[in-house]
């Protein structure tokens, strides 16, 4: 494993979760990673099927605080 500059991760650690989120997503972009499209795509396809499921009325939606009082 490729070690990291110690200041590099104190500054990083030491921000709010949200601009570390922000980071992240930053990062992840940077790699070119050709999976991140192919899971994108996916989801967004399997967002797009079940949206259209409700929409036909041949599933119905259950909140969330039901699912997980389950």
């Amino acid at each position: 494993m490729v070690s990291i500059s110690p200041k590099i991760e104190q500054e990083v650690l030491s921000l709010p979760v949200q601009e570390r989120l922000a980071l992240i997503d930053k990062l992840i972009e940077s790699l070119n990673f050709p999976k991140v499209t192919i899971i994108d795509d996916i989801w967004a396809d399997i967002a797009e099927k079940r949206l259209l499921e409700i929409n036909e009325g041949l599933v119905s939606s259950v909140s969330g605080n039901e699912i997980f009082s389950k």
